[in-house]
């Protein structure tokens, strides 16, 4: 592939220090699709407020990723932007902010993520009354699906259409449900929606049985490794820590620790953006060799840590990898 502009600058700029380790990591990446391996991307943070939809639904539609594990933030948050982007309010000042004006922030119902305040009305109450519907449909047939298979069914169903305020290119979800890609949401229940789906069990308007949990998420991704490790195997690409890091990669050793099947692959590939820190027990600032100790990378696994900021970084990655 000819590379565009951002690579060759990035090619021929970042030559040092995690500059070049975003290189050594690209290259990586791209060397293990180029000979047939897979790879899962995984979301902490807020990086669909950040809108990284912008190149990540470009890398879905490329192939360049077959898998993502994301918090339930993340899964809504792309949606939100998708039908209320004109409504956001960024607030660049964010760190002089009082705690009285961080209040009427609230009383002007614009819950703020860094310097990004999402509008409740017009992104939660607005995805909230179409979903209540698939939920409710779900329930009455007795059917039961994985948050992500909720969320794709709410964009299939086209309701959502009419609300569209960006591009739809730019949307990672959309490109995700065209693609039908598995997306593993573990603690679901740790989001605007999945608070919301709980008050509805509260209520008594809704089994809680219907949207499967954490145990059944693990189950799902157990069967997806298990079908998709062969050949060269599957890659794990971390944008930050927490659970959608630490839930996706303990499954390879629990297949061969805990079921005791030892022809269980290693992460082939280990990638973290992260700006945590190694101290203080850290899992999210570990550097990758700990993980060779708890059986879940080799000792030739290419391993990579990109002490940075992942907005900065993710794009550039996925413009390498893009040929932008």
């Amino acid at each position: 592939m000819t590379k565009g502009p951002v690579s060759q600058f990035i090619t021929h700029h970042y030559r040092h220090f995690n500059a070049a380790a975003l290189i050594d990591a690209a290259k990586a990446y791209e060397a293990h699709l180029d000979a047939g391996g897979k790879m899962m991307i995984t979301l902490g943070g807020a990086m669909s407020t950040a809108e990284l939809g912008l190149s990540l639904a470009e890398m879905i539609r490329q192939d360049k990723v077959q898998i993502i594990t994301c918090t339930g933030a993340n899964l809504e948050e792309d949606v939100m932007n998708l039908v209320a982007h004109n409504h956001y309010k960024r607030v660049p000042y964010y760190r002089d902010l009082t705690p009285e004006q961080e209040r009427e922030l609230l009383n002007n119902q614009m819950n703020r993520v860094t310097d990004t305040c999402i509008p409740e009305e017009e992104a939660f109450r607005r995805i909230q009354q179409h979903i209540f519907k698939i939920w409710k449909a779900a329930d009455d047939k007795g059917e039961r699906y994985l948050p992500y298979e909720f969320m794709y069914q709410l964009l299939r169903s086209g309701v959502l259409e009419p609300y569209y305020e960006i591009d739809p290119k730019n949307s990672w979800m959309l490109a995700a449900a065209e693609k039908n890609i598995p997306i593993i949401v573990p603690g679901w229940e740790d989001s605007t929606l999945g608070n919301i789906f709980t008050s509805y069990v509260i209520k008594g308007e809704l089994k809680a049985s219907t949207v499967k949990g954490g145990i059944e998420t693990m189950i799902f991704l157990t069967e997806w490794y298990r079908a998709n490790s062969g050949g060269k195997g599957v890659g794990f690409f971390q944008i930050g820590g927490g659970i959608s890091g630490d839930f996706p990669i303990c499954v390879v050793p629990m297949m061969y620790q805990d079921l005791e099947w030892e022809d269980v692959p290693f992460w082939a590939y280990f990638c973290q953006i992260s700006d945590s820190t190694t101290s203080y027990g850290s899992y999210s600032g570990a550097v990758p060799n700990e993980k060779i100790t708890w059986g879940k990378l080799d000792v030739d696994t290419p391993k990579f840590i990109i002490e940075s900021d992942a907005t900065i970084v993710a794009p550039l990655i996925f413009a390498y990898l893009l040929g932008w």
